[in-house]
């Protein structure tokens, strides 16, 4: 499975481009672990802390009859 690590940033299938903040840990049931992560230009824009089960966050899903990744790792928030 693929690992996500605080810091890096990921593009979402629909364009957006955001950083991890961390994993973090449901209390209920601290096995499974989520993905926290905020836009990349969340200090101009103001926008809050988003969360999703790492599961899901890395997950392939089908789009216009393509299967694409949810999120994908890129190395710069400026290249698609």
């Amino acid at each position: 499975m693929r690992t996500v690590k605080r810091g890096e940033v990921y593009r979402h299938f629909k364009g957006g481009v955001y950083e991890i903040v961390g994993i973090a840990r449901h209390s209920e049931n601290p096995n499974e672990e989520f993905v926290v992560y905020q836009p990349i230009d969340h200090k101009t824009t103001g926008s809050e802390l988003w969360i999703r089960p790492k599961e899901m966050f890395l997950e392939k899903i089908e789009r216009d009859g393509k299967t694409v990744l949810r999120f994908k790792k890129t190395t710069s928030p400026h290249n698609p």
